[in-house]
């Protein structure tokens, strides 16, 4: 088991939070550009491999956010979370919605696409989480996890959490599962069926992915950072996208009337709703901060990278296009954004250049394949 901070070491520093957004498939260019990122840090500082997980608190993360949070809370590779994507992405969305055709034939022959999408994600995930859990995570790694999604049975938003101060009730869920429950998006995916470990009886729960309502789980992330951190601790948020869709569209007031099929039955909105959450959430925590700040409670928020998307990746960023030729675009513009990123660390002028590269520096090493995990049953 690794060793805790003393009180000491831990006032000494920020209380640090990571929030990594949804976003289907473009969860492949979160993985690229904080795998670029953390091995520029790594050269330059003469190790083999850093272990960004460690660098956070706490960690939260939704629907694709999810599966990169619990990837570094155990302390895996970034570019094996990259690998399974580019392995098994075809297999979990096996069929993409490109236009009202393609919906139509969806609403028609989707459940067999789901089933087979849920089996491939299932198999992907424990390929790399294994049977680690919650709790497994916080005791080993001292790490806490807040993973947003939607219980069924009373459509209400629930995050799987472990923190020093959220009790029991989520500690022996495989990460598998929750990773399964938070990014179970309608349409796209099957809803998720897991076992209730606290059950007796085999009972399983109902999930639905958490980006219906977090899909930016920033303000997740500093609620928990409130509660748990020292309160002489300063606060810092350090949140990522997933390549966003070029924002806006021109509508002609003839053009309005929408129906269904020109929503195709639904596959629009989920990237109208993350651009929107998107905004809101980083603006929201943004305000919030400040007032905390004035009020003598000193919190930073950095949302990064920040910077237009080109126009003409619009084509490459449906949240189920697994097509290999989207997924090589989505990490060349990943590796471009870590550039650029580094190259704001190198800048002494730019205040978010350096609380990167303190996070960057602070970073303990690991080995190059990554924490070793014997079996938790």
């Amino acid at each position: 088991m690794e060793s805790a901070e003393t009180p000491a070491e831990k006032k000494s520093r920020p209380y640090r939070v990571l929030s990594l957004d949804g976003g289907g498939m473009r969860g492949i260019y979160t993985a690229a550009f904080l795998d670029r990122l953390v091995t520029y840090f790594a050269r330059s500082r003469g190790e083999e491999a850093l272990d960004l997980g460690k660098g956070f608190d706490l960690i939260t993360g939704t629907s694709t956010g999810a599966i990169v949070a619990a990837a570094l809370a155990v302390g895996k590779p970034l570019s094996d979370v990259v690998a399974l994507y580019e392995q098994h992405g075809p297999d979990i969305f096996p069929h993409r919605i490109k236009g009202t055709a393609s919906a139509i034939y969806r609403a028609l022959r989707g459940r067999s696409y789901v089933r087979a999408g849920d089996r491939a994600l299932r198999e992907a995930l424990g390929g790399v989480l294994g049977d680690v859990t919650m709790l497994d995570v916080y005791e080993r790694r001292h790490i806490s996890l807040s993973i947003p999604t939607v219980l069924m049975k009373t459509h209400r938003a629930w995050v799987f959490k472990k923190t020093p101060k959220s009790g029991v009730r989520d500690d022996l869920y495989p990460l598998v599962d929750v990773c399964l429950a938070s990014s179970a998006a309608p349409i796209y995916r099957s809803l998720a069926a897991i076992s209730d470990p606290m059950a007796t009886h085999g009972q399983k729960q109902v999930f639905a992915d958490g980006g219906l309502w977090a899909n930016n789980p920033i303000l997740v992330g500093l609620v928990d950072a409130l509660m748990v951190a020292d309160r002489d601790q300063p606060i810092e948020i350090f949140s990522l996208g997933t390549c966003s869709r070029p924002e806006g569209e021109h509508i002609e007031g003839r053009k309005a009337h929408r129906s269904m099929l020109e929503w195709k039955l639904g596959a629009d909105v989920a990237p109208l709703s993350i651009s929107a959450q998107e905004f809101a959430y980083d603006n929201m925590a943004r305000l919030l901060s400040n007032t905390l700040t004035d009020l003598g409670r000193p919190v930073r928020t950095l949302r990064f990278p920040k910077k237009d998307v080109p126009a003409e990746m619009l084509k490459f960023l449906a949240l189920d296009d697994a097509r290999k030729g989207a997924m090589d675009r989505l990490v060349q513009q990943a590796c471009s954004d870590a550039d650029i990123t580094k190259s704001s660390c190198d800048d002494p002028r730019s205040e978010e250049g350096r609380m990167v590269k303190s996070l960057m520096m602070d970073l303990p090493v690991m080995p190059a394949g990554g924490i070793t995990w014997e079996s938790t049953r």
